[in-house]
């Protein structure tokens, strides 16, 4: 197997157009190429410079888990510090967690900042929402996002061999199209499916606790209500502990 390291967008493009297969960190393919054997070509990102972006409002997909820190927003590092062993986060990638695996630890931290998709082609770049990405499997270049005020990630401890543990994300921002106003977002992955839902958030007279009694009451009429008490409990507290940082 020839292994491809483009440095450029355009060499990443040529070993695309070239048939050569995304890797990201092996860790997801290795095993099966192993049972099934190995492609002619493949290709990693791991020396192309956009995506190993870290930022406040970036991260690019060939990023490996241990090196996400606290540049980026709290949901997020704490999503990729609670991957695996410390030895899977050394060689597994952001992309490679979020296309490429059934888990998709950093997923529910990517929706509740908004994240968008930049994503890499045959024949070009171009943006487009996580969905779309994990729909067709595409090509995770790297994400972009709006800072927001706070934001926060907890996974819930898990059984050995069981489902795999709950995880809540959580961030509030700033509403461009609320006049100023807040919006909370929330995104819970519960077994292996991703709930994602938003409220309005808005700060209250009487304090905290009723503006976020206001919020609670519209997420519990959505898929959030329908929870377990155990994980509405556990979403309950984590956007009480993301609102008050942001007071």
């Amino acid at each position: 197997m020839q292994l491809r390291l483009p440095t450029s967008i355009a060499e990443a493009q040529e070993c695309l157009s070239e048939g050569a297969i995304p890797i990201g960190g092996a860790t997801l393919v290795w095993a099966a190429w192993q049972r099934d054997g190995f492609p002619e070509q493949a290709m990693s990102l791991r020396n192309l410079p956009e995506a190993n972006a870290i930022g406040r409002e970036e991260l690019g997909a060939a990023v490996l888990l241990h090196r996400v820190d606290a540049a980026v927003p709290q949901a997020l590092h704490r999503a990729a510090a609670g991957v695996g062993t410390g030895a899977v986060r050394r060689t597994a990638t952001v992309g490679g967690n979020l296309v490429g695996s059934t888990l998709r630890c950093l997923l529910p931290a990517a929706l509740v900042l908004d994240a968008r998709a930049t994503v890499l082609e045959p024949d070009g770049v171009y943006e487009t929402d996580l969905a779309e990405v994990l729909a067709k499997r595409q090509l995770l270049l790297g994400l972009r996002w709006n800072e927001p005020l706070a934001s926060g990630y907890r996974k819930l401890p898990g059984d050995a061999g069981g489902p795999p543990p709950l995880v809540v994300a959580v961030a509030l921002h700033t509403d461009p199209d609320a006049g100023g106003g807040q919006r909370l977002r929330v995104a819970v992955r519960d077994g292996y499916e991703v709930l994602s839902e938003s409220t309005p958030y808005e700060p209250h007279d009487a304090g905290v606790d009723a503006g976020l009694d206001q919020a609670w009451e519209v997420l519990e009429r959505t898929d959030i209500g329908a929870l377990p008490a155990t994980a509405r409990d556990a979403v309950r507290q984590q956007v009480t502990d993301v609102v008050t940082s942001a007071v």
